[in-house]
């Protein structure tokens, strides 16, 4: 069995770090990403199982960087090597701390540990090869979306579309809402979310493998729901997630370029939605409405 990872890094000195994200994202390749503040750099590394696969990951990447450097992105270096999956546990832990989203919710790596107060719910997930752990600014405003609601008159039910590492849901769950639903297109992360989930204690959430186009939960209609997808998407099944929302429900729509923005919420105003909150955190901008 090879206990080697064929890893490429991308050395990111872009204005604005998400685009490369975006550009592997577009790519499907696996990666993670570490932003190097004193450099005020970003590395993103990109993973293979093989050597053949790694091959064809450079050419993928190298191709790709040279197609979005007119839209902004900077990559300074692209640099192949190899790693022994053994030693993959330690290299990530020194790039991650705690997040406090807010007094009453704070995200942390199951290595730190932190004062925990009286009302604080503590999500402890783990940073993997993909998937959220809450850096991100849209996970993050769907993170204080959920905190600012919960506890608020009529607002218990939650459904976390395209649920990444869950650690949307495990959010929710940990500060009372209930039921609390989730679903992801991808199988590995419903997998990750499953096992989130349970390094969490939380037994009453099953994420499952779904679709936005045909999704139906347990709960007729949620109270709120984050929708933490592309803006292209959002648009195209927006009459089936609005049905997700009951009248005078929430909705957080995230993942959203600035530039898209407008557009996106324009096709929920139109079916009935009023904007009562956005968010701006460099290119992407993210949004809260509540259904009239």
């Amino acid at each position: 069995m090879n206990d080697m990872l064929y890893c490429i890094k991308l050395v990111d000195d872009s204005e604005n770090f998400d685009l490369a994200a975006e550009m592997l994202a577009a790519l499907e390749l696996e990666s993670s990403s570490f932003e190097d503040k004193e450099n005020k750099r970003v590395c993103h590394t990109i993973y293979a199982a093989d050597p053949e696969t790694a091959a064809e990951n450079l050419a993928l990447v190298t191709n790709a960087v040279k197609e979005w450097t007119p839209l902004g992105v900077r990559i300074s270096a692209i640099e192949p090597f190899e790693l022994k999956k053994e030693d993959w546990a330690e290299v990530w832990k020194k790039y991650f701390d705690v997040i406090p989203v807010s007094e009453t919710l704070v995200i942390k790596p199951s290595w730190l540990d932190v004062q925990r107060k009286p009302g604080m719910a503590v999500v402890e997930i783990d940073p993997g090869m993909s998937f959220g752990t809450g850096q991100h600014a849209t996970t993050y405003y769907c993170l204080k979306t959920i905190d600012r609601l919960a506890g608020k008159p009529g607002v218990k039910s939650m459904l976390d579309a395209g649920c990444g590492s869950g650690i949307l849901t495990i959010a929710a769950a940990l500060r009372g809402y209930d039921p609390v639903d989730a679903f992801d297109n991808d199988p590995d992360a419903v997998r990750i979310a499953a096992e989130n989930l349970a390094l969490n204690r939380i037994g009453t959430v099953s994420p499952v493998v779904g679709d936005a186009a045909v999704w139906q939960g347990r709960a007729e209609q949620y109270d709120l729901v984050c929708a933490n997808i592309l803006g292209h998407l959002l648009v195209a099944f927006r009459n089936n997630i609005v049905s997700w929302v009951r009248p005078g429900g929430y909705l957080t729509l995230a993942g959203i370029l600035s530039t898209e923005f407008d557009g996106v919420a324009a096709a929920f105003i139109e079916l009935g939605f009023e904007e009562l909150d956005r968010e701006t955190l460099r290119e992407w901008t993210s949004g809260l409405f509540r259904k009239r």
